[in-house]
């Protein structure tokens, strides 16, 4: 075991020590530091450009009820289309908007004329404020008006409970897919990355032949569990000092732009209010969203999340460092490479799937075996997870580890030594099964 230690500190310090390490490390928050610095200065200055839209109703429907709807600002005219075609062509207005005569339930041939393509935000606006004054020229045909509709409308909250009595996740099926994809895309993430890591530091001492001097102090296990774990814990190290650096530069960004609270909190509401034609719907979507937030059990995410994280690399770091034993250069991991990282993909490319059903066979099944569990299950677990199942997944986990480790150490304590040797399947089974 301390034996094991030394290799492992000594791979976490020439690691953390190196350029490159610092670089990544200190540079990733800043440069998410300077596109939330971006954000709120964008948010803190009024710079959002208003279109001004002539409106040519020749309906009669549109430009009783059309009003400016977020970027867009309409002014109804009433003069000949040529003539107003060629005013805006001259630069009178953005663009010119002609409702033609026109069925009222089914409104067709409206067009929006302009000297510059306009942008999908603009686009949109105008279709939200055709949409609603046509909508208001029904009301007014059929003599209705909107508080009759108002007291039509009924709001519903059901409560959802599992048989057993607890209560279940409500409405937090967006959040909760949110979560678990993130949580599920940094774990693969971390495997590709410090896997691959695992694999060329392997591959740099065979090479080297510094193998032949280290493997004379220790066994080839050892060497290997302590690469493993020692880039492991420069993961970890990396990933820590990000959520902290993040979080510092979030905090400071606001006063070194100079935002006061009160700026930023008018910002939001301002926002918010265009957004949403300055009802109280922004304010009410906002507290659905704390409200979901709520409902998540976020220490079992977490405490979960560092488990399947550690886990996850572990059991494919094994298999890195199994190929990274077995080849002398970085073109011969090919062959080896795709059978490891097909569950890998396969797990991400799931991620539909299992979000629209998590408690599916499919789904299921998916967080049971290991090559894919530390994905799938993270994904799986936002949405009430039984907790069988989370003890099961982790258990195997433990398992498929331990299998990997041993056909890792049983290969490596081999391939490590080997130079020239055209290395296949056949060779690696060989290998895996040679008790000499």
């Amino acid at each position: 075991m301390d034996k094991i230690f030394l290799i492992l500190r000594r791979e976490y310090v020439s690691r953390v020590k190196k350029k490159s390490f610092l670089l990544a490390t200190f540079l990733t928050p800043l440069l998410f530091g300077a596109l939330y610095a971006l954000a709120i200065y964008l948010s803190v200055t009024d710079s959002e450009e208003e279109f001004n839209i002539k409106v040519l109703d020749q309906s009669g429907y549109v430009g009783n009820h059309i009003e400016d709807k977020g970027v867009a600002r309409f002014e109804v005219i009433n003069e000949p289309l040529d003539t107003a075609k060629a005013k805006v062509k001259q630069g009178e207005g953005f663009a010119l908007l002609v409702i033609p005569p026109l069925e009222l339930y089914q409104p067709k041939g409206i067009v929006l004329y302009t000297n510059h393509t306009p942008g999908l935000e603009l686009e949109g606006d105008v279709d939200d404020a055709v949409e609603l004054a046509l909508e208001e020229a029904k009301m007014d045909k059929l003599g209705l008006n909107q508080s009759t509709l108002d007291s039509i409308k009924t709001r519903v909250k059901i409560a959802s409970k599992s048989l057993s009595g607890e209560s279940a996740t409500s409405g937090s099926s967006a959040i909760a897919g949110a979560v678990g994809t993130l949580s599920g895309m940094l774990i693969y993430m971390f495997i590709l990355i410090y896997g691959a890591q695992v694999m060329r530091a392997v591959m740099q001492e065979k090479t080297s032949k510094i193998v032949e001097i280290l493997v004379s102090s220790v066994k080839p296990f050892q060497l290997m569990m302590g690469k493993i774990i020692g880039v492991a814990l420069v993961g970890l190290t990396q990933f820590m000092l990000w959520i902290i650096l993040t979080g510092a530069i979030l905090s400071f960004a606001p006063s070194l732009l100079g935002a006061d609270p009160a700026t930023l909190a008018e910002a939001g509401t301002q926002v918010s209010m265009a957004g949403n034609g300055g009802n109280a719907q922004a304010m009410q979507a906002i507290d659905k969203v704390n409200e979901m937030i709520g409902q998540i059990n976020l220490p079992l995410i977490i405490g979960s999340f560092i488990y399947f994280f550690l886990t996850g690399y572990l059991f494919y770091a094994a298999l890195f460092a199994m190929v990274g034993s077995a080849v002398d250069s970085e073109s011969d991991t090919q062959q080896f490479m795709l059978p490891i990282m097909l569950p890998v993909i396969a797990s991400v490319m799931m991620l539909g799937p299992v979000i629209k059903d998590p408690s599916g066979d499919l789904a299921f099944w998916l967080s049971m075996i290991p090559f894919s569990s530390p994905i799938i299950m993270m994904i799986r677990i936002p949405f009430d997870v039984p907790m069988w199942q989370l003890a099961l997944s982790m258990l195997l986990m433990v398992a498929g580890f331990v299998t990997t480790t041993w056909m890792a150490g049983r290969v490596y304590r081999i391939g490590i030594l080997m130079h020239g040797a055209k290395v296949n399947y056949k060779v690696l089974f060989k290998w895996l099964m040679s008790k000499d």
